[in-house]
């Protein structure tokens, strides 16, 4: 019975958040990872924002909708296969690119991620085709 409690013990340990990991920039591995991963979050809360006020902006253009939906879905399959390809290995990543491999990857993802968010915002700045915008300012 005392094995039981102690593993119970052992598991509420683990979850609570004092022994949650900290950010520090200028800390552990883990803690350099952990600034990544918060960055990462940040930026992924940026993408998503975007794309609700997108989809709030766009509400009654269903064609739109749909089609900016499965451009979204592209796009994380994209970024997904771009970090693959980024950091291709033929065997265990921490064989491959050490304890800073989850450091690395979040970095180009909250880049990736970045790059997209501002790609979204311009569509709700100046629509979903800018160029056509461009375009007939040019002409005017």
């Amino acid at each position: 019975m005392r094995v039981h409690y102690g593993i119970a013990l052992s598991l509420c340990l683990l979850s609570t958040p004092a022994l949650a990991l900290k950010c520090n920039p200028e800390g552990t591995q883990m803690e350099m990872n952990q600034c990544a991963a918060d960055d990462f979050a940040k930026a992924d809360q940026a993408l998503n924002d975007a794309y609700q006020a997108l989809r709030k902006k766009y509400k009654d253009n269903k064609p739109y909708l749909k089609q900016l939906k499965q451009a979204q879905r592209a796009w994380i399959k994209f970024r997904d296969a771009e970090l693959a390809a980024m950091f291709a290995c033929d065997d265990e990543m921490r064989m491959c690119w050490g304890s800073m491999y989850p450091l690395l990857h979040l970095y180009e993802k909250e880049t990736l991620t970045e790059n997209r968010t501002k790609q979204l915002k311009l569509y709700l700045e100046k629509g979903p085709n800018p160029a056509a915008g461009a375009m007939e300012s040019t002409s005017q």
